[in-house]
């Protein structure tokens, strides 16, 4: 049953939707011109509706559309360009390197800005030895236009008439996600898991929350029809992605020493229990992602109060034996909470519009990331200090020098097209990405080759081996965000096939391929490693100082709020995501570290603490701040404003260890007036608790110290051992 509705889900979803559009757009030019005699122009066609498809990725219908209408003139701008000079090879190997500088440039702006150059990038290499007559250049331009236009008009009149299906799949995916981070937070409570390892899976799934919650508020917040709108699912969306987010919270909000649990409460098989309640709450949030997905209002499938009262009654007979039990009630009340946001995303199925309020709306626009096309960011990022520009750098001298070099020797010209495409394709910014892009890739175009060459050769039916190209295409642009190597084992294949119509020995061509395809591999390869290499680990303080700051200013909002400062709920949960971001990024930073070779991780231990050490700060800061805002402020007194300033104190010593290398856009206001607040409280029992967690935040902000401290001293050591070593040597 779970693999029918997975299979289901997945032909309900964005990447099949998306697949099945960028298909329609490629395949119906092609089909209609083969029909009229004319296969090599719509071919062409084909193409124009490619390179604007590939560029149509998920995001508000402005953006896309902005996106779409850049690269159609952009490769149509890129395409004048190079056909002028392709006749020279000194000119085309100059005109190779600027603009594959230029293009590569394009992500200091935003992803999307990254895509469009990608696109005309590899317009120009679709054209480096295309020699023409002049009148046939100008029909080529055409084709290629009237394909762009072509995509452009499917792509835009879905969203008018589905103007909020891209919204209901990118939240169902979101929701999936929070489910998966829900899943491993269940893992704590087995006794078979190692604590760390797992750690190190939670991290790397919230980046990935991270960035669907980001796409889903481009999605619906930039929107004009959701913000303007007053009709009922525009609202409705926009509330389940609200609980959704506060759901996520109050997941990280169960955050408790793992390794302590187990061995208090191991022993009387509690844990397990708690599990499999925390895996039935995924199973419910999968339902709902389905519901959403396939375009029906969600209804419930299981009642959780049985549940969490077998529960409770069992932590009560623990109670009773050990006499604290307090973590496993804290559990139970978390649990509550995202049983409660769960019910209330079921209960908005059946609200009237003038039920469902509009504040999420009103404030939406305050949470949105606005990456401006800003030329000053571009001329800034012109330094050998940016990630980015040595990577345009790489990606011009590779390009440009193979092409050259290949030119000379007189290699195959679709040999070259190939070579330069794969390093285009393979080459990323950073070290570990390129590596594990060049594998897949090689991978699935030797298992492509095999499957494209036995198809040519056993099947001779031109309709069958139609059927099977659109069968490949789509599977293989259904796949590119979900399997790359999948997608390029499907995509092999499709070209073949294409090229089988052409009369070409499909035989040859996949030897070729295969050929061309580890040839560029090799060169991306060895450029990333040698030619202005991005380590990673001489570029993680920034993110870790921005990780840092972020906490403060989350936890600094505790200090406020005790003041007596009225701080609205918009501000606490922008201060939340920003939280969220600084973790994404320094995980992404780590991830990306652990695939560096061996000798370029100097401080992955250090770095390894510092991540594990933030996401549980980070866990506890939620914890601290829901209770804030909840409680009465008569629970705390003066021994939690104390613990407050050190844990700030603690985290202000930390972020002075790391100098800003860039200026930041984030900063932080040192807490000067802390609240003065009563010896003793009423509810000894509630200070108690809020006392423990604090000596615990206090605890762990003292650890971020020392690890920061550790890792700076060691960075210095290893720097000043390098420099002496330069000479010596």
């Amino acid at each position: 049953m779970e693999k029918t509705k997975e299979i289901s889900n997945f032909f309900y979803g964005q990447y099949f939707a998306e697949g099945l559009k960028i298909t329609v757009g490629c395949i119906v030019p092609v089909l209609v011109s083969a029909s009229l005699g004319y296969f090599n122009i719509g071919t062409l066609i084909s193409l124009g509706a490619l390179l604007v498809g590939l560029s149509d990725t998920p995001g508000a219908p402005s953006h896309r559309r902005l996106g779409m209408l850049s690269t159609a003139l952009l490769c149509m701008l890129t395409y004048i360009i190079i056909i002028h000079v392709n006749s020279s090879i000194t000119l085309t190997t100059i005109v190779v390197a600027l603009l594959s500088f230029l293009f590569a440039m394009f992500a200091v702006f935003n992803a999307r800005a990254a895509t469009v150059g990608s696109m005309c990038t590899l317009m120009m290499l679709f054209n480096v030895h295309h020699e023409l007559v002049d009148a046939e250049r100008w029909m080529y331009l055409l084709y290629i236009a009237i394909g762009g236009s072509w995509y452009m008009l499917i792509s835009m009149s879905i969203l008018q008439i589905r103007p909020y299906r891209i919204a209901q799949q990118e939240l169902s995916e979101s929701i999936r996600q929070v489910a998966d981070y829900i899943r491993l937070k269940a893992n704590f409570y087995d006794p078979k898991i190692d604590i760390d390892t797992n750690y190190l899976k939670l991290i790397e799934k919230q980046i990935e929350v991270h960035k669907h919650q980001e796409l889903v508020r481009d999605i619906l917040f930039q929107s004009k029809r959701s913000i303007k709108d007053t009709t009922k699912i525009g609202r409705f969306l926009t509330l389940i992605f609200s609980d959704i987010v506060d759901l996520f919270e109050q997941s990280m909000t169960t955050q408790y020493d793992y390794n302590a649990i187990k061995t208090a409460y191991g022993e009387y098989g509690v844990l397990i229990q708690f599990k499999h309640v925390l895996i039935k709450l995924t199973h419910e949030l999968d339902n709902m992602a389905y519901a959403i997905n396939a375009n029906r209002m969600p209804k419930p499938i299981y009642k959780f109060e049985q549940d969490i009262e077998r529960l409770r009654e069992t932590v009560d007979k623990i109670d009773t034996k050990s006499g604290n039990t307090i973590p496993l009630k804290k559990i139970i009340i978390n649990i509550r909470g995202i049983v409660k946001f769960i019910e209330d995303i079921y209960s908005y199925s059946s609200s009237t519009i003038s039920e469902i309020p509009r504040q999420e709306i009103d404030s939406a626009s305050q949470f949105i990331t606005r990456d401006q096309i800003d030329w000053k960011k571009f001329r800034s990022n012109l330094s050998l200090d940016s990630s980015v520009f040595r990577h345009a750098l790489r990606m011009a001298i590779v390009l440009a020098g193979t092409y050259l070099t290949l030119s000379l020797i007189h290699f195959n010209p679709n040999g070259i097209y190939w070579t330069l495409l794969t390093i285009m394709v393979i080459l990323k910014p950073g070290f570990g990405l390129t590596q594990e892009r060049n594998m897949q890739r090689l991978i699935g175009t030797v298992i492509g080759g095999i499957i494209g060459a036995t198809i040519v050769f056993t099947i001779h039916d031109p309709s069958v081996r139609f059927v099977l190209l659109i069968f490949f295409f789509l599977t293989a642009y259904s796949l590119f965000r979900v399997n790359y190597i999948i997608a390029v084992m499907f995509m092999t294949p499709y070209v073949l096939i294409m090229l089988s119509f052409n009369g070409m020995n499909s035989l040859e061509m996949a030897k070729e391929r295969v050929f061309d395809t580890f040839l560029g591999g090799v060169i991306a390869f060895l450029s990333s490693y040698i030619i202005f290499p991005n380590w990673e680990s001489t570029q993680f303080k920034d993110n870790m100082r921005g990780l840092l700051i972020a906490n403060y200013n989350y936890i600094a909002q505790a200090v406020q709020i005790l003041a007596g400062h009225n701080l609205s709920r918009t501000l606490y949960k922008l201060a939340r995501k920003e939280v969220y971001i600084a973790s994404a990024n320094m995980g992404s930073t780590f991830q990306r570290m652990l695939t560096e070779p061996k000798w370029r991780q100097k401080y992955t231990k250090e770095i390894n603490r510092f991540v594990i050490l933030n996401h549980i700060f980070s866990s506890y800061s939620a914890n601290l701040l829901t209770q804030v805002n909840q409680a009465d402020i008569e629970t705390f007194n003066r021994e939690h404003a104390k613990l407050l300033k050190r844990i700030l104190a603690e985290l202000e010593k930390a972020i002075l260890l790391l100098p800003a290398q860039e200026p930041q856009t984030q900063s932080y206001q040192v807490s000067e007036a802390f609240p003065v607040l009563k010896e003793s409280t009423a509810n000894e029992e509630d200070s108690a608790l809020i006392t423990e967690q604090l000596q615990f935040l206090s605890k762990i902000s003292g650890d971020l110290h020392r690890v920061t401290q550790e890792l700076i001293t060691r960075s210095i050591t290893l720097e000043q051992n390098e420099k002496i070593a330069v000479p010596n040597g």
